[in-house]
């Protein structure tokens, strides 16, 4: 009867223990639903350059093997370039939305006959 109620508490408590470590990597949620929403349409790309770039060195007749490392080798190239622009664009769009909305605010108005006032 004590090894039972034993093993049952001990169930309980590594239970409750990984619960909890699992609990507290909820904030990792969204942060994967970003990445799921950006690296699909990058695999998408990805996918669609591949295919042409494929049959275009099969068809030159190169071996199997070459073909494999010069697409991916292509492919990595694509992809760092891919991962390059959205991170100018994290950079570049904040920069444009306070370069609009302080031109946007402190600009200069035009008037109805074409003058500019201010």
């Amino acid at each position: 009867m004590w090894a039972l109620i034993k093993s049952l508490l001990t169930q309980w408590a590594l239970f409750k223990i990984l619960l909890k470590s699992l609990g507290s990597l909820a904030w990792l949620l969204p942060i994967a639903f970003l990445l799921k929403f950006i690296g699909l349409p990058a695999l998408i790309i990805l996918a669609i350059v591949a295919a042409p770039l494929f049959i275009i060195l099969l068809i030159v007749g190169l071996p199997m093997a070459f073909v494999a490392v010069a697409g991916a080798v292509i492919l990595a190239g694509i992809f760092f370039l891919l991962s390059l622009g959205i991170a100018v664009l994290k950079i570049a769009i904040p920069i444009f939305i306070v370069y609009w909305l302080l031109k946007w605010a402190f600009g200069s108005r035009k008037t109805g006959d074409g003058t500019v006032e201010g």
